[in-house]
């Protein structure tokens, strides 16, 4: 019973606050000031930090596969919350065409990204400092690098050089893809509450995983930009996520939903219960 309370005042007090007009309206902007901001953070982290290190458990546990974790708990959630309401598996689907649609973004923008940097890069061979030599390094104790033409990324890796080219953070733009994502999709349920909707503790609780998966996707975007400053990779990484999530949450849902377009988080289902409500008073 006490759990049972504690579950329902989280949940109300996170539904509030993440329905929140001002916070939905505002929050692209404070992911955009962290992104912008956030690499400030690396005068002042320890680089002795375990988080400083890419081997840590939450980058190998989470971030290597964070569209998967985002759609397993958000997309739960979605039918979970869509067919509580509606009893309809058609427009559960079409709710999780969402997820379907910015997965296929995702993976498209990484091809693309991938083939700008092999297009752009070139394969740098480092040169070992030669005994007693005076120019086998730099002044600042980096490597001098011997171009190798004709070489191509995958086979610049696997031979144990350096590859360099224009790149885009892909680390930077899943994380601010999948907080605004997170975001939309979670804001429901505060309306949803409000209108008198069922929620038992499994909706609760996977409502709650949601939140705390928005709360570590922040961390890691955080921990990335303080211990592994990258600009402007990082930054363009981060506008990429934002203008991808305007692009589908700003513009093409609002067209509403059709046969080319699963329309905004909450339409069909809130509009639904406050008829219901009507027809019942």
């Amino acid at each position: 019973m006490f759990l049972n309370t504690v579950l329902v005042v989280l949940t109300d007090l996170m539904a509030q606050l993440l329905g929140n007009a001002l916070f939905r309206r505002h929050f692209h902007l404070l992911l955009s000031a962290v992104v912008m901001f956030g690499p400030a953070l690396s005068l002042w982290v320890s680089q002795y930090s375990v988080f400083a290190k890419r081997t840590h458990f939450l980058y190998r546990m989470f971030l290597r596969s964070g569209w998967g974790w985002t759609c397993i708990f958000v997309g739960s959630f979605i039918f979970l919350l869509s067919f509580s309401i509606r009893r309809s598996l058609s427009l559960s689907l079409r709710h999780l065409t969402r997820l379907g649609v910015a997965g296929s973004l995702w993976l498209s923008f990484r091809k693309l990204l991938d083939l700008l940097e092999n297009a752009t890069g070139s394969c740098y061979e480092p040169l070992a400092p030669t005994e007693g030599g005076p120019a086998a390094s730099l002044a600042n104790g980096q490597p001098l690098l011997l171009l190798r033409e004709g070489e191509s990324k995958s086979g610049c890796l696997r031979a144990g050089m350096v590859w360099r080219g224009y790149e885009v953070s892909e680390d930077i733009f899943l994380l601010c893809l999948c907080c605004l994502l997170l975001a939309e999709e979670t804001a429901v349920f505060g309306p949803y509450l409000k209108l008198g909707g069922a929620s038992g503790a499994p909706l609760r609780i996977l409502f709650l995983f949601c939140v705390l998966l928005l709360g570590l996707w922040i961390f890691l975007l955080l921990c990335l930009l303080a211990y592994f400053p990258q600009f402007p990779t990082q930054l363009l990484g981060g506008a990429l996520g934002c203008l991808s999530w305007r692009g589908l949450y700003q513009g093409w849902y609002r067209l509403g939903p059709s046969w080319y377009c699963p329309g905004r988080p909450g339409f069909g289902l809130l509009s639904t219960k406050t008829e219901r409500n009507g027809e019942a008073s």
